[in-house]
């Protein structure tokens, strides 16, 4: 590729141009100075199409904005502050479980502060927790769940990694039972840190009622079988992930729109056209990456990235903790399905020939993806929390980075401990 050709799409991303044209236009420049026919960009996106697995993502991205549009939150809060907020520290334990099944299921971590801030902010700050451990747990707890299943990131990660046919074995089962233990570590260790923090302070705790419990059970009696089927139909094997989606995708509806009626038929357009929109955005620039992504392989890329990075780094261990700092940069600088298909191409391939699993990888992609929605100083996370709780960024950065400390104690065991993401699997 000539120089001409990288400073014109260097223009481009200056420019502003969306992240699809950029990638395309580095596709086609790539293969038209390679000699390569122009076609194969065609025939990498319909691969794409034709990937079975690709089902699921729009009908698990459906089914998470019927569940934002809907009550769930409020029932989801209720339901939890009954059974936990009894304990020491209960309330900020009930935020922390809340966040992270809400984020799971509606896959954006954004909704998730919006959807609960309301919630669960005020009634912290009312239980007597301080302001600013307040706003730093719901801001953190935004982007828990990014590792359960069937988060929209997890699924992507899955549908590129199969799209690579690497020499060893990885199906998208054992990537969500991999994020199950990763997942209830970062959740134990933020209670625990929670706890801890509060332990000499006046905190408020409710008291458990068994009439209450029973009437937020009923509540909720719709929901609260979605996720032992839908998920136990896939961690046992019974259901196919695109057969979960679609079992996901109508009893939502079913749910949603026919008994409880919170999102009428009419507000059903607009949810679907914004779910459409969100795939599409998403196919787009994973079509035109995978066919970047081939012109890269073609010119050994990826090969000469390792030798590249052998001269200085001569251990597996050195590279995690590169690799580490490096996707922390990224989670803050890109939206988490851009650094997804752009990156997980280029490192995959040399994460192997280190020995990293790319079950464990993946894991660790989306943990480091997790933590950096909050890093300073332009994580997403931190400008949608500033905006809905009216307060600086500078407040937020203060705020989060005792939540951030923890959760980059959690990284470093979900990365130099393999057997919490590969122990639940015959790997």
């Amino acid at each position: 590729m000539s120089w001409l050709a990288i400073m014109g799409i260097a223009l481009l991303a200056l420019l502003g141009a969306p992240l699809f044209v950029v990638i395309l236009a580095a596709a086609i420049a790539g293969f038209y100075f390679a000699d390569i026919p122009l076609t194969v960009i065609g025939i990498e996106i319909y691969r794409l199409v034709d990937t079975p697995l690709l089902l699921a993502l729009p009908l698990f991205t459906f089914a998470g904005y019927l569940l934002a549009e809907s009550q769930l939150s409020n029932r989801l809060v209720r339901l939890t502050r009954v059974f936990l907020a009894w304990m020491p520290g209960g309330l900020a334990v009930v935020a922390l479980i809340t966040c992270a099944f809400f984020t799971a299921f509606t896959g954006a971590s954004g909704v998730t502060i919006v959807a609960l801030g309301a919630l669960l902010y005020p009634a912290l700050t009312e239980a007597g927790y301080d302001d600013r451990f307040s706003l730093g747990l719901v801001t953190t707890s935004g982007s828990l769940g990014l590792l359960l299943a069937p988060s929209l990131p997890l699924i992507l990660y899955g549908v590129v990694v199969q799209q690579m046919d690497l020499p060893v074995a990885f199906s998208l089962q054992d990537l969500f039972i991999a994020g199950l233990i990763p997942a209830a570590l970062m959740i134990v260790m933020l209670a625990g840190y929670s706890i801890w923090r509060h332990r000499d302070h006046n905190i408020a705790r409710g008291a458990f009622s068994r009439s209450e419990a029973i009437d937020a059970l009923y509540a909720a009696r719709w929901e609260v079988p979605l996720p032992f089927v839908v998920l136990g139909g896939i961690y046992s094997g019974y259901f196919a992930v695109s057969e979960a989606a679609a079992v996901t995708a109508a009893y939502v509806f079913l749910v949603e729109v026919v008994i409880h009626r919170e999102v009428t038929w009419r507000q059903l357009p607009a949810v679907v056209r914004d779910a459409t929109v969100m795939v599409g955005g998403i196919l787009l620039i994973l079509g035109v990456s995978l066919a970047f992504t081939n012109y890269l392989v073609d010119q050994q890329v990826p090969q000469q990235l390792f030798e590249w990075i052998s001269t200085f780094v001569d251990s597996r261990i050195t590279f995690l903790i590169l690799l580490n700092l490096l996707l922390l940069i990224l989670g803050a600088l890109l939206d988490i399905f851009s650094a997804l298909v752009i990156m997980v191409p280029l490192i995959v391939p040399v994460a192997l020939r280190f020995g990293v699993d790319p079950v464990h990888l993946g894991i660790i992609f989306l943990a480091n993806m997790q933590i950096g929605y909050f890093t300073p100083p332009i994580g997403m996370n931190l400008f949608i929390a500033s905006y809905r709780f009216r307060r600086s960024i500078t407040e937020l950065y203060q705020a989060t980075i005792p939540f951030m400390l923890v959760l980059l104690m959690a990284l470093l065991l979900i990365t130099y401990v393999p057997a919490l993401s590969l122990g639940l699997l015959d790997r």
